[in-house]
C-alpha cells in the first residue's frame, strides 16, 4: 500500500490524497460503507460500484469468523471472491464487537474469550489468531487487535487497557510480519490508538503507534458516548503526533458534522453504520437536512427525495412513495433509503475533497454543517 498527499488546506489540517492498494486506488478523504457480514445491508455490489461509486468497503472479523466461517472463506478464495467485490476491503479486528459483548466475554493478557451471539458457543480471540483470521478473510487493510474502552472510563482502567493494547499490537505485528497473504495480493496492517479521553494517555498511545512505522494508523475508542468536543480534542492531539505522510483512519465516526470537523483536523478515512442503520429506520440524510420519511408530512410530497444529490434513488423516487413503502413494510424501502444515505455520505467526502483542492474548505464546512444536520 502507498499513500500520497495531493492537496493541503491552508486554514486547517484537511488534506486530499490517494491510497493505493492491489485492488485499486482510494481517494481521500473517504467514507467506507460498513459491510458487516460480507455485504452492505440491502445494497447490491453493483449498486455500490455504479450508483454510489464506493471505493472501499468494510468487513467485520467477528461476524465473518462466526458465519460463514473461515473454511468457507478460504475455499472461496477470500472475501473478495466470495462476495464479488472487486475493489479494496478493510476488516476491523473484532475488538469493538468484543467491547459490545461485555456480558459474555472475559479479557485476559492472552486474549479474549467470548460466547457467540448466534449459538452461545465459546470462542477465543488472540492477537495472533486475529491476524490469521484476517489473512484468511483477505482484506487489503487489516486492523490490529485492541480493546475499546467504554465511556466514561476510570483513568486506571484506561491506562491498563491501553498498555495491554500496545502489548497486543507487538504480537500482532510479529505475527503479521512472519506470515504472508493467501490470495496473491498484499495486505497492510494498521495499529490503533487508544487511551479513552485522557490527553496524556492519548499522547502516549499515539507516540507508541507512530513508533511502529506501519503504512497507516487508526484512532479507536471514540464516538462511544463522549461529548463531541472531547472527541475533537482527542483527534487533534493524536493527529499532531501521528505521521502526516501516512493515512489516518478514525474508526466508527460518525455524523456528517463529525466527519467534516474531523477532516479539518487531518483525518483521511471514516466508517460508520449510521447511514445504513438509520436508513432502515426511515431516517434520511439529504443535502437539505435530515428527514424522518415516516412522518405524515411527507405523505403527499411528490418531489424527489433529494434533487440536489443527483443519485438514482435520490432523483427517481418521491418522498411520498418512499414513505408509502415504509408504511407498507416493503423491503424496497430499506434499499432506497440506504442508497440515498450512502450516496449522500460519499457525495459529502467528495465535496470535501473538492473544497480542499479549491482552498475554501473551512468556510464551506462552516456554511453547510448546520444545513446538513437540521431536522426537516
Amino acid at each position: 500500500m502507498t499513500f500520497s498527499i495531493s492537496a493541503q488546506d491552508v486554514q486547517s489540517k484537511a488534506r486530499t490524497g490517494t491510497l493505493t492498494t492491489d485492488h485499486g486506488p482510494i481517494q481521500t478523504p473517504i467514507f467506507m460503507p460498513v459491510g458487516t457480514a460480507g455485504t452492505v445491508k440491502t445494497v447490491h455490489q453493483r449498486e455500490l460500484e455504479t450508483d454510489i461509486n464506493a471505493e472501499i468497503i468494510l468487513g467485520n472479523t467477528y461476524h465473518l469468523y462466526l458465519r460463514p466461517g473461515l473454511d468457507v472463506l478460504k475455499q472461496a478464495g477470500g472475501l473478495h471472491a466470495f462476495n464479488g467485490w472487486r475493489r479494496p476491503i478493510l476488516t476491523d479486528s473484532g475488538g469493538y464487537q468484543v467491547y459490545s459483548l461485555s456480558n459474555t466475554r472475559k479479557i485476559k493478557e492472552e486474549g479474549v474469550t467470548f460466547k457467540s451471539h448466534i449459538d452461545g458457543s465459546n470462542h477465543r480471540f488472540t492477537p495472533e489468531g486475529v491476524m490469521d483470521i484476517q489473512r484468511t478473510i483477505g482484506a487489503d487493510i487489516i486492523m490490529a487487535f485492541d480493546e475499546c474502552t467504554p465511556y466514561p472510563c476510570e483513568y486506571s482502567y484506561a491506562r491498563q487497557s491501553m498498555d495491554m493494547t500496545h502489548r497486543w499490537l507487538d504480537r500482532c505485528i510479529n505475527r503479521f510480519d512472519e506470515t504472508e497473504g493467501l490470495y496473491g495480493y498484499r495486505q497492510t496492517l494498521f495499529p490503533i490508538v487508544q487511551g479513552s479521553t485522557y490527553p496524556d494517555l492519548r499522547r502516549q498511545s499515539a507516540e507508541v503507534i507512530a513508533s511502529k512505522e506501519r503504512e497507516g494508523n487508526a484512532i479507536g475508542g471514540l464516538a462511544v458516548g463522549e461529548p463531541a468536543e472531547e472527541m475533537y480534542a482527542m483527534i487533534e492531539l493524536v493527529n499532531g503526533i501521528l505521521p502526516a505522510d501516512k493515512p489516518r483512519y478514525l474508526m466508527g465516526v460518525g455524523t456528517p458534522a463529525n466527519i467534516l470537523e474531523a477532516i479539518a483536523l487531518g483525518v483521511d478515512m471514516f466508517d460508520c453504520v449510521m447511514p445504513t442503520r438509520n436508513a432502515r429506520h426511515g431516517i434520511l440524510f439529504t443535502t437539505e437536512g435530515v428527514i424522518n420519511i415516516k412522518n405524515e408530512k411527507w405523505s403527499r410530497d411528490f418531489n424527489p427525495i433529494d434533487p440536489g444529490l443527483g443519485g438514482y434513488a435520490s432523483t427517481f423516487y418521491s418522498k411520498a412513495y418512499l414513505r408509502h413503502l415504509f408504511k407498507a413494510e416493503e423491503l424496497l424501502a430499506g434499499q432506497i433509503a440506504t442508497l440515498q444515505n450512502l450516496t449522500f455520505y460519499l457525495w459529502l467526502v467528495r465535496q470535501a475533497r473538492s473544497h480542499i483542492e479549491t482552498g475554501n474548505y473551512v468556510s464551506w464546512k462552516n456554511d453547510v454543517i448546520g444545513q446538513f444536520m437540521q431536522r426537516l
